[in-house]
């Protein structure tokens, strides 16, 4: 049997097993360990996954993961961040779209403290939705508006997908974090923009708060001000030592650990219940990262093993004579079909293996690919008739809210993610600018 033979089986009995409801984790590595002992033997079999197991256990950025995930979570159930809504309702509520503008910069700070776009979901749908639906403002264009916030959670830093990227692709992770700066406040910003121009041409979907509502003093707004920039202040005390080299990331996920949690404590919310809540869902998504980190490293070496990557470049190349270029765009055409039954990390790990050295060997950056892979599967989240992202609003929205409004709600945010990736692609240094910057001196 030929190699290429036996990474096509490998794949599809992959997928299979995915398509019977089993674990992410349980199937990448399932495969990944039985296509070594039948290549390679006993030996190789329980080698692979020792040595993913020790490259896991000595990978230093990995203590990261569970530091951002345990200040995400010290912020969200202390309700602080409820405070940042109240700050973007009483300064933004006087714009024709206000609180749905409001809702994009809460979802950026959300994902500043988080990382993961379900926690911005979640948070947009129990804060901001109720309220932009009882001001009035169209349903299809809030749905949207929190979809499309919730998912820079993925993109703009501590981003914990990167972190998969980062140990996959082999590539530091701080470089790719400050990759997603940029292009994810401008994907927010054409968010912005976008609402501003609806809510000018057709007021009615994002009516302005009534005078009453806006009266509120000058003494109240300094506070509510004060209280919503305490998780910028938190992001701030965290990433400025690390971008000005005064820490290590590792260090500086601690920092902003332990910040969160102080600022929880001196406000008076670190119950004895939010912190068991943050401590146990930290432990269950830390568990749930290493173990499909550590079946993606088995695959990874079975494919290594294989040669297939130089194979299918072959395929790809010689063959069917495609340029680069082409190739990369048909990579995020699949990233898109793969979206409509996978989350992020599913799709990273089962094609990674095969993408990212094929990327490395066409000559172009891993870093700015994790920025258009990160990217690509935001879109693939919400693109119907499966995106993950649709269910999710589906289950957490009231019920006057169909599935044919989510539906039709994401089709322009789609349009203008869609619009941001071309640009990253056609302008890499969008993305590679920062971290160019900073670590250049």
């Amino acid at each position: 049997m030929s190699y290429e033979l036996i990474a096509i089986l490998m794949f599809s009995t992959m997928m299979l097993m995915l398509l019977t409801g089993q674990r992410v984790f349980g199937a990448i590595g399932f495969v990944a360990v039985v296509a070594s002992l039948l290549l390679w033997g006993d030996r190789g079999g329980y080698d692979i996954g020792f040595s993913a197991a020790m490259k896991l256990m000595k990978w230093y950025p990995l203590l990261t993961l569970p530091m951002f995930i345990f200040m995400g979570y010290v912020l969200s159930e202390s309700k602080i961040a409820d405070d940042l809504y109240k700050m973007f309702h009483v300064w933004m509520g006087g714009l024709n779209g206000g609180l749905a503008i409001g809702t994009i910069g809460l979802m950026v700070l959300i994902s500043a403290m988080n990382g993961l776009s379900v926690a911005g979901m979640a948070i947009g749908s129990t804060i901001a939705l109720p309220e932009l639906l009882k001001r009035g403002y169209d349903k299809r264009m809030v749905t949207g508006v929190i979809q499309a916030g919730s998912s820079l959670g993925i993109l703009v830093p501590p981003s914990v997908v990167l972190v998969l990227y980062a140990m996959i692709a082999r590539q530091p992770v701080g470089q790719l974090w400050l990759a997603g700066v940029i292009p994810g406040l401008m994907m927010a910003s054409m968010f912005i923009l976008y609402i501003v121009i609806r809510c000018k041409v057709n007021p009615a979907l994002g009516p302005a708060l009534s005078k009453e509502e806006r009266d509120v003093p000058m003494a109240e707004k300094l506070r509510l001000l004060r209280a919503g920039l305490l998780p910028l202040g938190i992001f701030a005390a965290m990433m400025v030592p690390f971008v000005n080299g005064w820490t290590s990331l590792v260090e500086s996920s601690a920092i902003g650990a332990l910040t969160a949690f102080a600022a929880a404590v001196l406000k008076g919310r670190m119950t004895r219940e939010v912190f068991e809540n943050s401590v146990r869902n930290t432990l269950g998504i830390s568990c749930m990262f290493m173990w499909i980190i550590l079946a993606a490293l088995a695959f990874g070496a079975v494919f290594d093993g294989l040669g297939a990557v130089k194979a299918i470049e072959g395929v790809f190349t010689e063959r069917l004579g495609l340029s680069p270029w082409m190739i990369l765009i048909l990579m995020q055409l699949s990233f898109i079909l793969m979206g409509t039954f996978l989350d992020d990390t599913a799709m990273l790990v089962i094609v990674a293996p095969l993408y990212v050295p094929l990327v490395g060997a066409l000559g172009f950056d891993l870093i700015w690919y994790g920025v258009l892979y990160t990217i690509t599967t935001q879109i693939a989240y919400m693109t119907p008739p499966f995106g993950y992202n649709l269910f999710l609003m589906r289950a957490m929205a009231p019920p006057e809210v169909t599935l044919r409004d989510i539906y039709g709600s994401i089709l322009p945010f789609v349009l203008v993610m869609t619009l941001a990736l071309a640009t990253i692609m056609t302008f890499p240094q969008i993305a590679l600018w920062l971290p160019d910057y900073v670590y250049n001196n």
